[in-house]
């Protein structure tokens, strides 16, 4: 079974990364370039919709998409595991750094709410952060074993609480700076700017010349990326999109593109402008907190605002981490359908059907960099950027690449294309990647500590994948197909319950995943909320296999039927409509089908048109199958599609007959003629059709069957004769 979420859900779960971001992102900046940084978080925040613009791209081509599956497609699979490495370098820090964040702003309302009642204790800031990281790595954990639906209710009650919080704070940033006056940061030049060594890294003392400026600029933004993280979590919660997917997805980015650059870029600017220069330095990792204490108005407002502040900022935070797992568990189960991981992490959980075990070891990893960290922010806000600007880059490369390799229409392209003879020049694409390229390489020598980290951790993570992969071929062989992990709960009988489907359900048979043709037209027409769609794959026995022994779990679903259910899924998941899946086992299969249908009281059967008959021939053995039922036989909508999307609606079971213009004028004329001459009796039209289909009876009955026969025969050559020359 797929539940898929809302956009205002898949929203939320990016958001609680991305607008988390703005509890540390502009602290953190300017503690390496100054005053400045409100500008160059503001131009990153600007940047990361055109960013998210070539994620839209990529997944309008791939729905199983992020990172790993666009470079492998258009650089191949050494780089995409680099990518991958280098990119859950970023997830491993994202989920600690917000988790320590969070606790860091714990601890400081908890001590000057102590103080403010003279309280003489001291809550220790590095050891309340650490403990209180691992604890809510711990709860979003189990979480998201038991599945993204649940996630995403969590995360979408934090951005609600978050939305009211940022208004208030917006509202009350503007009136303090309408009653104390304002002044804009000074602009974003190297004048302005701190270039030391920390700031420089291996650039520092190094003649720049003419190009100091461009430098500056794109090392202002390099300390600032740290507010444009969780794009890649975007590709991952695609996959859990409702339909219609590519509009839901583009309404997703937007709300996130809006969200984070009203918060992250107004608390950096609100920050510089209303808390003074010598206080400001103490609150560099509190930012937010910072400025709640510095605001217009009464002293105890303004304490119990922040307190409103900090478990908001609590939340969303702690959310952030739930964001890392989700992406984390998205990236590496890509990896895992590869073959590059074996699937024993895609193992799913017994209760819950989740990829628990890959949840539990990136949880191990994140835990393991927060006892690290010691709940120092700066120390893991250092490392972050080369794990995500480098997967970035990547990404922007390989859609670049595709544009020429894959040339095929798409849903969706960046914007900026020009046609020059014939090809195609991707301006806002190639702009894009640029930069892309360019920040991840001024970071790779302006964060010491980052590259030397990421490229470790990098290093070690490819290995691992490498050596894995190598396992994985040996024991497959060179030939490997992307299969998804089914439990199979063995029932009696199959019924709505047990299935989960409710009654008046469409019911599809699959026998191939070369023709699923009928399961993607009805999938684009069934409306979820009013008709599940149930998938059923029939297993046909032999006669030797009919004994008295059931057939166990890896007879009744073996290869075959999870390579079916995997193309099943892709399906699904591309529509953004939930299916539920069952496998039946039967010595006939039409019988089996009809079976099926009548357990699970579905009220349509929708297969595809045979290859070895004509459909006329498939309904009338389908209609055989439903005569040689037991009654009470239910009636069924029978929905044959053809390759080429034509449909024929057979009713199984008495039914009003479909009459044609013609045929109800006819039983008109035949009425009006009746009725006049019977005199004052009532005639109804029903009354006509009942007394033709008696005579028509009684004549059959008295011996007259061969000349009605005739008669009919002759009617029907008659229609296909008109039929042939074109009249109606």
């Amino acid at each position: 079974m797929l539940s898929f979420i809302s956009f205002w859900r898949a929203a939320a779960i990016v958001l609680n990364d991305l607008a988390s971001s703005a509890y540390y992102a502009g602290g953190e900046s300017e503690k390496y370039i100054g005053k400045a940084a409100p500008w160059f978080i503001l131009g990153v925040m600007l940047f990361s919709y055109a960013v998210r613009a070539v994620y839209v791209e990529s997944c309008a081509m791939f729905v199983r998409g992020g990172v790993y599956r666009v470079v492998k497609e258009a650089l191949g699979g050494t780089l995409a595991k680099v990518s991958v490495s280098a990119l859950m370098f970023d997830y491993v820090l994202t989920g600690p750094i917000s988790g320590v964040a969070a606790g860091r702003y714990l601890a400081g309302v908890i001590n000057e709410l102590l103080a403010f009642f003279h309280i003489s204790l001291h809550v220790p800031d590095n050891a309340t952060a650490m403990w209180f990281a691992i604890a809510v790595t711990g709860y979003f954990w189990w979480q998201n074993v038991k599945g993204i639906p649940e996630s995403s209710e969590k995360a979408l009650r934090i951005m609600q609480a978050t939305t009211v919080m940022v208004v208030l704070l917006v509202g009350w940033c503007s009136y303090t700076l309408w009653v104390k006056g304002w002044h804009l940061p000074p602009a974003p030049l190297p004048q302005n700017m701190i270039l030391n060594k920390d700031s420089l890294g291996w650039l520092y003392g190094i003649n720049l010349g003419r190009m100091i400026t461009f430098i500056a600029i794109f090392v202002g933004l390099g300390h600032s990326v740290l507010a444009m993280s969780g794009e890649e979590s975007l590709a991952q919660v695609y996959r859990e999109i409702e339909h219609p997917k590519l509009p839901n997805l583009k309404k997703t980015g937007f709300i996130i593109f809006v969200y984070s650059l009203v918060f992250t870029s107004l608390v950096s600017f609100f920050a510089v402008m209303i808390i003074p220069d010598d206080v400001r330095k103490n609150f560099l990792e509190n930012l937010i907190g910072g400025l709640s204490m510095n605001l217009a108005g009464p002293y105890m407002l303004r304490l119990a605002f922040h307190v409103f502040v900090v478990v908001v900022g609590t939340l969303i935070l702690s959310g952030a981490v739930n964001t890392a797992i989700v992406g984390s568990n998205g990236v590496l189960n890509r990896v895992s359908e590869d073959g590059v991981l074996t699937d024993w992490f895609r193992h799913p959980h017994r209760k819950f059907g989740t990829s628990h075990r890959i949840i539990t070891m990136v949880v191990g990893f994140q835990v393991i960099t927060i006892l690290i960290s010691r709940g120092d922010v700066s120390f893991l806000g250092n490392l972050y950027a080369f794990g995500v600007m480098w997967s970035f880059a990547l990404k922007g490369v390989s859609v670049l690449v595709l544009r020429y390799t894959h040339p095929q229409d798409r849903d969706y392209r960046v914007p900026l294309n020009f046609t020059i003879g014939g090809k195609e020049i991707p301006i806002g694409l190639g702009l894009i990647t640029l930069v892309l390229l360019g920040l991840a390489t001024i970071n790779l020598f302006t964060k010491p500590s980052a590259t030397i980290a990421g490229v470790a951790f990098s290093a070690l993570l490819f290995l691992v994948f490498e050596i894995s992969e190598r396992i994985v071929r040996r024991r497959r062989g060179s030939q490997h197909v992307e299969l998804d992990q089914f439990n199979l709960e063995k029932e009696a009988e199959l019924s709505p319950q047990t299935v989960g489907a409710r009654p008046g359900n469409v019911l599809v048979p699959v026998s191939t995943y070369y023709a699923l043709y009928h399961l993607e037209e009805i999938l684009r027409r069934v409306r979820p909320e009013q008709q599940d769609v149930v998938v059923l794959h029939v297993r046909l026995l032999r006669r030797a296999a009919s004994g008295e022994y059931d057939l166990s779990p890896d007879q009744l679903f073996s290869t075959i039927e999870q390579l079916l259910f995997t193309k099943v899924l892709e399906i699904a998941e591309k529509e953004g409509k939930p299916v539920r899946l069952a496998v039946s086992s039967t010595n006939d299969l039409w019988e089996g089908i009809l079976r099926s249908a009548l357990n699970l009281k579905s009220s349509a059967i929708v297969i595809g048109s045979s290859a070895k008959m004509p459909i006329d021939d498939q309904a009338r053995m389908i209609g055989l199958a439903w005569e040689r039922m037991p009654p009470p036989k239910p009636q069924f909508q029978l929905q044959i599609f053809t390759p080429t999307g034509q449909e024929r609606v057979v009713y199984l079971g008495p039914h009003a007959p479909h009459l044609t213009a013609k045929e109800i004028e006819l039983l008109h004329k035949v009425w009006l003629d009746l009725s006049e001459r019977v005199g004052g009796e009532d005639v109804h039209h029903h009354d006509i059709v009942h007394f033709a289909l008696a005579e028509v009876e009684r004549e059959m009955s008295e011996g007259m069957e061969q000349a009605v026969l005739d008669r009919l025969r002759q009617h029907l050559q008659e229609i296909k004769d008109r039929r042939t020359s074109g009249g109606s």
